[in-house]
């Protein structure tokens, strides 16, 4: 094995090849994906790199950029933002769509417009955030596109902050919709929980003076065990969607269903379409988190090589039905020159099954390297030239 080019490193079959086949599955939806994130694995995929307008999806980023820059200290939930007359204007009444009832003049919180955002689904609620942490909606929206970009949403375009349609400007993905959940999730974790299982939120008041009380369109909470998240979106040009999240026994779904016809279609798909993720699939445990799976050889070092760990618990998704037998092998493109931090990924963990696409999980270093002094360089030279 030349080490010189990128290497692949056999950790050996741990058994014999999977027989059982995927679970059968016809989604209602023209776009349905579904990923467990526990494994990294793809379960279903329709239409998953399939451009489409997202709706109210697209408040997910809202909501996301909000929560990087509270969780980074750039932004307060106490911090309140006022409502401009031309804002109100423009998104409040019936053919505004969703509202949080928002009154001109008025000064509202964060934390509540956050509310209004993730539970009331409000576009008026989108604007006064953007304007108030931005400047423009405008201003935001750039944001918004810089964040996408980061997360790696190759396909997703935003042109609005929230998701009103604006002649194919705003465009997502369902793979990307996932993934945008998934950063959420996983790296702003308390106030993902804080804000997007809410069933309920109340604020503003009727003519007669009456609290407005509005459910989260959420269409499993409640339904499925462990449903706690994310977000609906309806237009006339993007139908019935929905980007959904849900945890059992510590494993995590995420599903995207795009395009469907009717709410109640949108209900029951969704269901149906969690629950059998759940029920036709299982987790099969491979490395606990810190353990060394491999090791990979170092270039000019002050270590010749390098462990590979497990940066959280690994483990692979598989048919309820099957075996678990699998195959895995590392990769990684070595030697790997130092210096080496410890955490930094270095490798991935390839998980090979018949009926599932492989599942690719990320290994990093156990430990730090250091480069090699002058007398360190030589030393190892002469143990390659010898070795």
């Amino acid at each position: 094995m030349n080490k010189s080019v990128a290497a692949i490193l056999f950790v050996g079959l741990l058994a014999s090849p999977l027989t059982a086949a995927a679970p059968p599955y016809t989604s209602e939806a023209p776009i349905a994906y579904l990923k467990d994130l526990s494994s990294g694995a793809v379960l279903y995929d329709k239409g998953g790199e399939t451009r489409i307008p997202p709706a109210s999806m697209a408040k997910m980023m809202t909501a996301h950029v909000a929560f990087r820059m509270i969780q980074k200290g750039e932004l307060k939930l106490d911090t309140k933002f006022t409502v401009r007359p031309e804002t109100w204007q423009r998104w409040h009444g019936p053919q505004a769509g969703s509202t949080m009832f928002l009154s001109v003049g008025e000064q509202v919180s964060v934390e509540n417009l956050l509310h209004g955002i993730v539970t009331l689904s409000g576009n008026d609620a989108c604007v006064v955030l953007a304007e108030g942490i931005a400047g423009t909606e405008q201003a935001f929206v750039a944001l918004m596109n810089q964040e996408g970009e980061r997360l790696g949403l190759k396909n997703s375009h935003f042109g609005t902050s929230n998701g009103w349609p604006d002649e194919g400007v705003t465009y997502v993905t369902a793979e990307d919709l996932a993934r945008l959940a998934q950063a959420t999730i996983e790296e702003t974790p308390d106030l993902y929980k804080k804000f997007y299982a809410t069933k309920s939120f109340t604020w503003g008041k009727t003519m007669g003076g009456q609290d407005i009380e509005q459910a989260n369109r959420n269409p499993i909470l409640g339904k499925i065990a462990g449903a706690d998240g994310l977000k609906t979106g309806h237009t006339q040009e993007a139908g019935f969607g929905f980007t959904g999240s849900a945890e059992q026994d510590g494993r995590r779904l995420v599903m995207v269903v795009a395009g469907l016809p009717t709410f109640n279609g949108r209900i029951a798909e969704s269901v149906r379409f969690m629950d059998w993720g759940f029920k036709a699939w299982k987790v099969q445990p491979l490395f606990r988190k810190g353990q060394t799976v491999e090791t990979a050889e170092v270039q000019l070092g002050s270590a010749t090589s390098v462990p590979l760990v497990a940066p959280q618990n690994l483990a692979v998704t598989l048919p309820r039905t099957a075996s678990t037998n699998i195959s895995v092998k590392v990769a990684y493109t070595g030697p790997i020159k130092a210096p080496i931090r410890k955490g930094d990924k270095v490798a991935e963990l390839i998980v090979s099954t018949p009926d599932t696409p492989p599942q690719i999980m990320p290994l990093v270093a156990g430990e730090d390297v250091g480069e090699a002094g002058v007398f360190g360089r030589l030393w190892n030279g002469l143990k390659s030239l010898f070795g």
